[in-house]
């Protein structure tokens, strides 16, 4: 089986799944505050059998997102099945592998003939405000990786901005949890918004090196529920980058063309930084990833102005091999890139809390 490619011979090898698009907070750049889930959650044995067929289509990695995926009970269980999947190779079908999936035994044999048995790279965005408790048993459960949303280290300025009270220090727990838990890289991600939190980069520094964590700061997108961006309200990378330069010097780590942050460390070798900068400096041309909303949708750009409905495939009864049909259709449709600021821009048709990160 050919790899799973779009038709600008883009390589699709990263699967984002949204488990729900409930969550407990309100942040200014994503809610409004008044509308809550609008699509609902799907069973998780939905969900696995989506991922199973994408993972024996060439996927190798798989992120988690909502909302807040770890209002749904069951996650931790749900993450133990998707760490049974083992990615094929370049997509082509396994002698030991059936429809993705590998027990421990088959792998002995795959790695004794010389094949790759490297398990799926499982990774979750949280906003963090439940990670304390769950941290070690996702862990234990097989997932590699961890990513906390949290827009300011001041807690006054936290509870701004997600419209949360006493919310801060639930998310510095959760991510001391997962450092403890072993789940590594631990990311740290900040939406910067004019006139809420660019005061925040110089103390996100300062947080980087003192908790062990990289800082991710990602450029404000048109993807909220009030509908006001404007350019304006971005903060970019040139910025980001002028800023942090008055506490402390950055070297640019080299990095692969389908990430999406530029990696940086500090002079001295203490704290990463990393900045996805898509209004300034897109990077669509190496764009690896395909999303899957929580109501079985497949979105082939963040900002699609359409879905194409795998649940409803499953629901009407197609095989595995209708899935991988219907799906290679779909991502031949995946845009070549987004037009922010331009002024043919047309809003994607769905914000982000009801994509998924």
């Amino acid at each position: 089986m050919a790899a799973l490619t779009d038709k600008f011979g883009r390589r699709i090898s990263d699967l984002r799944i949204s488990i729900t698009d409930r969550c407990n907070y309100k942040c200014v750049y994503c809610r409004t505050g008044n509308e809550g889930a609008l699509y609902g959650d799907l069973p998780f044995a939905e969900y696995l059998r989506m991922a199973r067929v994408l993972v024996g289509m060439g996927i190798t990695k798989i992120r988690l997102t909502g909302g807040e995926p770890l209002l749904r009970k069951g996650v931790v269980d749900f993450v133990r099945e998707l760490a049974k999947l083992r990615p094929t190779e370049n997509g082509a079908p396994d002698a030991f592998v059936r429809g993705g999936v590998a027990s421990a035994d088959e792998c002995v044999l795959r790695s004794m003939g010389g094949a790759n048995c490297e398990p799926l790279d499982i990774a979750l965005t949280t906003n963090g405000h439940l990670l304390a408790d769950l941290a070690q048993p996702l862990k234990a459960a097989g997932l590699s990786r961890v990513t906390v949303s949290m827009d300011a280290v001041d807690p006054d300025r936290f509870t701004r901005i997600t419209r949360v009270p006493n919310g801060y220090d639930h998310v510095l727990a959760g991510i001391r949890a997962a450092r403890r838990a072993g789940l590594w890289p631990l990311k740290v991600n900040c939406v910067l918004m004019r006139g809420f939190n660019e005061d925040q980069i110089i103390p996100f520094g300062m947080f980087a090196r003192e908790e062990g964590v990289t800082v991710r700061f990602i450029e404000f997108m048109p993807l909220e529920e009030d509908r006001t961006w404007s350019p304006a309200t971005v903060v970019t990378l040139d910025e980001i980058l002028a800023r942090m330069a008055e506490y402390r010097p950055l070297v640019e780590i080299p990095h692969a063309r389908s990430e999406t942050a530029r990696r940086y460390r500090f002079d001295d070798g203490v704290g990463e930084i990393g900045i996805i900068a898509p209004v300034s400096h897109p990077f669509c041309g190496h764009c690896s990833r395909i999303r899957i909303t929580s109501d079985g949708k497949i979105r082939t750009c963040l900002f699609s102005v359409w879905d194409h409905d795998l649940h409803a495939q499953m629901r009407h009864g197609a095989s595995d091999e209708e899935l991988e049909d219907f799906i290679r259709g779909v991502v031949q449709k995946k845009e070549e890139r987004h037009h922010i600021g331009e002024p043919d821009f047309v809003p994607a048709s769905r914000t982000m809390v009801h994509i998924g990160g």
